[in-house]
């Protein structure tokens, strides 16, 4: 309607699944302390990978409320999104039966999607293409159906009863991030009053691991798996991948605020950019991601020197981490030398689709309790990246505005402004 005030949306739920736990509690207490939930791979033989860690899940579904049978349709990823979602929505205190239906919506990031049923279905069941297709003699279902990365949101909408718009958002790295804003942009343009938003991703599989060794994205460090990524520092040498699931329940300002929920932070400003340039390479000067800052900026209408805290994407692979730095110095001018920046993927490790959505949830509960997880195993600082990275201990400092940045294959840049409910300051 012309004339009428721009829809706020803010953050009402926080749901996670993380290598740190079951829960966004473990996850907070595990990464404000610089501890590590990085192990040796457990869930496949690694021994003759080049990276033989990563960030894994202690998760049984049974444990959490999903029967065998659908456990058996819904792979990791998809059980993860379960979980967290639920987590999100009782977080919420949001009670869907009175909800309309239609006004609920569904967005959620994945990047590889279903990729662990797939690798068991290709592993199991090439030889027989015909059996394949049918699901094999024994009618355990069909690999198409299993691989859809879309199952993964429709679970989610299937446990609200969402009607709204439902999508996944499949962009790399960036598409828990990218999945929210577009949760976000749903609710801007009226098109749904709440939308669960986040990503999903269980990529700890022989097939997506070793994609990831065969182009030495991934740390060879074999000595303590804790002490495996180190963003930001002279010697790392490559990301860790691992498992999570992240959800944040969004809400219309008003509708929230008449139900008298608690907010827990609002979403201010997204930037999106891509490089054209390469697929796995980056432009060393950031001035793709310094372009998704700024534009953040710009939508939120905040100026640098307000940006409290900066999540990094901080992936531990040198590319990145001196093209994060050198996109920060761009982006937030002489602030970038002062306000705290740290990688949570120290950790936990990278999670792909997902990660994006836990860096949100640590963004959230970063400005709630006014503290900055550190860049756990900083020791030796980069001379290239010459930022204030919080090395090894995390650090009380009040965070009214919240900056989460990420990166994904094929140059997408995405950049994700949060803040205190009621404008903090």
């Amino acid at each position: 309607m012309s004339g009428a005030a721009p829809r706020r949306v803010v953050v009402t739920g926080l749901g996670a699944v993380t290598p740190a736990g079951i829960g966004t509690g473990p996850f907070w207490d595990l990464i404000i302390h610089g501890d590590s939930a990085i192990r040796k791979i457990s869930c496949f033989d690694a021994t003759e990978f080049r990276s033989k860690v990563a960030g894994e899940c202690d998760f049984d579904p049974q444990a959490h409320g999903i029967d065998p049978a659908e456990a058996h349709r819904l792979d990791r990823a998809g059980q993860f999104a379960y979980v967290a979602a639920r987590q999100a929505i009782a977080d919420s205190g949001l009670d869907l039966d009175r909800f309309p239906k239609d006004r609920i919506g569904v967005s959620m990031g994945s990047a590889l999607g279903r990729v662990s049923s797939f690798d068991h279905w290709t592993a199991r069941r090439t030889t027989n293409r015909f059996a394949m297709a049918l699901g094999g003699a024994d009618g355990r279902g069909r690999p198409l159906s299993e691989a859809e990365p879309s199952v993964i949101a429709q679970v989610v909408a299937q446990q609200a009863g969402a009607r709204g718009p439902v999508r996944v958002v499949s962009n790399g790295c960036t598409s828990g991030l990218d999945a929210v804003s577009h949760g976000v942009q749903l609710i801007e343009d009226g098109q749904a009053d709440v939308v669960i938003a986040g990503g999903s991703e269980a990529p700890l599989t022989p097939v997506a691991v070793s994609s990831m060794d065969a182009i030495r994205a991934t740390s060879a460090y074999d000595g303590d798996p804790a002490e495996a990524c180190r963003p930001f520092d002279r010697n790392r040498d490559g990301m860790v991948v691992a498992e999570a699931a992240g959800v944040l329940v969004l809400e219309e300002a008003g509708s929230a605020r008449n139900r008298g929920a608690v907010v827990l932070a609002e979403m201010l400003g997204c930037g999106h950019r891509a490089n054209a340039h390469h697929m796995t390479g980056l432009e060393a000067e950031g001035s793709d991601l310094a372009d998704a800052v700024q534009e953040a900026l710009h939508t939120a209408k905040v100026a640098a020197d307000d940006v409290d805290y900066v999540n990094a994407h901080g992936t531990a692979t040198g590319h990145n981490d001196e093209h994060e730095t050198a996109a920060l110095k761009q982006a937030l001018g002489s602030r970038a030398f002062t306000v705290p920046i740290s990688s949570i993927k120290s950790m936990v490790g990278h999670a792909l689709g997902a990660a994006g959505a836990i860096e949100l949830i640590a963004c959230a509960m970063a400005i709630r309790d006014n503290l900055i997880p550190p860049t756990a195993n900083l020791y030796d600082p980069d001379p290239k990246c010459d930022l204030d990275y919080v090395p090894l201990i995390g650090r009380e400092h009040r965070t009214d505005i919240a900056l989460c940045t990420g990166s994904g294959f094929g140059g997408l840049q995405t950049a994700i402004l949060m803040g205190a409910p009621g404008g903090g300051r």
